[in-house]
């Protein structure tokens, strides 16, 4: 019979150690519920920026992605002042800065004629996403190319899509095309230059004269011409 009472008494012990080290109190179970850590959802995308030009370098691209609604240039209004400097010089750390971004980065280099380059973001899950790319002909004086505020909200994984985006003139240094002026290696020239001296809107380029059009001062020849878009832009959901 001791034996029995020793038994059921050492059960006892034990059941009660198990339930105290659970964080119980013996009544309930002694077991608190856990909690599973919450995963956000996630969107991904790839990108693959094509340089369509013949001999136009482009500047490492600024990838911005942001709700939709925010448009960071218009034709027929001022730039601001990061892409001022984006237009003239290539720099993207003023003109990121200027939006509202959810997820972007900055290419580390230039897009030589021809060749591609591919870039990956990744956001948080929603349906107002919004995309806006630009990068610089560096052999102009302040001509950009790019999408400014392109949807990509109802984009379902695995879907891609692309377009030839325009060229634009920021309209803050006029096209001179000099040696002294145009950064790229056809000139070497100034970037950036806080002076304001063309119409002092975005429009749409009309393109390069060049030296061999008649513009005696003119760095360029006829390989820096264009007269249509100069980034395909491809841009894939992969999450």
């Amino acid at each position: 019979m001791n034996s029995l009472k020793n038994l059921t008494l050492l059960v006892g012990i034990a059941v009660f150690s198990l339930l105290t080290a659970c964080g119980g109190d013996g009544k309930d179970g002694g077991f608190e519920p856990t909690t599973e850590p919450t995963v956000e959802p996630m969107r991904s995308f790839t990108f693959r920026l094509i340089n369509t030009t013949h001999a136009q370098p482009l500047s490492p691209p600024a990838l911005v992605i942001h709700e939709q609604g925010s448009v960071a240039w218009e034709v027929g209004s001022p730039a601001s002042a990061g892409l001022e400097v984006l237009a003239e010089s290539g720099g993207t750390g003023g003109f990121i800065a200027e939006t509202t971004a959810l997820a972007s980065l900055a290419g580390s280099e230039l897009i030589l004629p021809g060749q591609s380059a591919s870039y990956r973001l990744e956001v948080m899950d929603a349906n107002n996403l919004s995309l806006t790319v630009a990068a610089m002909l560096v052999n102009t004086n302040d001509a950009f190319t790019g999408m400014s505020d392109w949807s990509l909200g109802e984009m379902v994984v695995g879907e891609s899509m692309e377009v030839l985006a325009p060229i634009y003139d920021a309209g803050t240094e006029a096209n001179s095309e000099s040696t002294d002026s145009i950064p790229g290696p056809a000139a070497g020239g100034e970037g950036h230059n806080v002076t304001r001296d063309d119409v002092g809107f975005v429009a749409r380029h009309s393109g390069v004269v060049t030296a061999a059009d008649g513009l005696d001062n003119s760095a360029l020849n006829q390989a820096h011409r264009f007269d249509n878009g100069a980034l395909l832009i491809n841009v894939t959901r992969t999450q």
